[in-house]
């Protein structure tokens, strides 16, 4: 990095940090913030899935569940273990909420986040039966793949290459999603599942506007906004559901 050039303008023409020595304390809040919010979720979807592996209707598709509730905690670990060594206690961490913990059936779409619980809202409603699971694991894991696209990117390179390492185990997750969703078929079950959690997943890219979008562009922590990842989100989940009949 140039001795003339500061780093919020070496971050904005797409440099790279690689230690927290190099990370100021602006940029390793926002750092810190997002690494949460992903730990936090991953641990939630796990203990998610757990509870669903009981709903499977049979051994393949409780092989499935317990891949993904397994996988899900390996993300969260590896994610954690950067944070630790940022001086998160990771130990202390894992243990600081109630991962399984949720909020009623029908609490309303975009449900705020609880004191010092950073996952995703849509992580915050219960999963009720197999094709419930099915469907929440179909939409949220296309999701996660477009958010993907930002999280290989960002300016920490130790995160990036976790999260590039951790990339196509979440696409295999959606893939199995919908491998199960094709073997359930249109029925009364899975349209109301998807009416139920198509509004909550879309709540999770969060507000059209986002007050801390372009300090986070800056820092090189996001490039495409809330809004355009949702729609890349929505006509990913059009075109695969039209292709099953839904």
């Amino acid at each position: 990095m140039s001795e003339t050039m500061n780093i919020e303008e070496y971050l904005a023409q797409g440099g790279v940090l690689s230690a927290p020595g190099n990370v100021p304390a602006r940029y390793r809040g926002e750092l810190m913030r997002l690494m949460a919010g992903f730990v936090d979720s991953e641990l939630a979807a796990s203990a998610g899935f757990a509870e669903a592996i009981n709903f499977a209707p049979g051994i393949k598709a409780r092989i499935a569940a317990s891949r993904i509730t397994l996988e899900k905690a390996d993300h969260a670990g590896r994610v954690l273990a950067v944070m630790a060594d940022f001086g998160t206690d990771m130990a202390r961490y894992e243990a600081s909420h109630d991962w399984a913990a949720r909020a009623p059936r029908d609490a309303a779409p975009g449900l705020g986040r609880a004191e010092g619980d950073m996952r995703s809202s849509v992580f915050r409603y219960p999963v009720t039966g197999w094709a419930d699971a099915v469907v929440m694991n179909v939409l949220q894991g296309l999701a996660t793949g477009v958010q993907m696209t930002e999280l290989t990117r960002v300016s920490y390179g130790p995160l990036a290459e976790v999260f590039r390492a951790i990339a196509p185990r979440e696409a295999r997750h959606a893939a199995l999603g919908l491998e199960g969703l094709e073997l359930l078929g249109p029925s009364d079950a899975v349209r109301a599942a998807l009416a139920y959690w198509r509004p909550r997943v879309a709540a999770g890219f969060g507000p059209e506007a986002s007050p801390r979008f372009d300090l986070l562009r800056r820092f090189g922590l996001r490039h495409d906004t809330n809004e355009t990842l949702r729609a890349r989100w929505e006509a990913q989940v059009s075109e695969h559901l039209a292709a099953l009949g839904l």
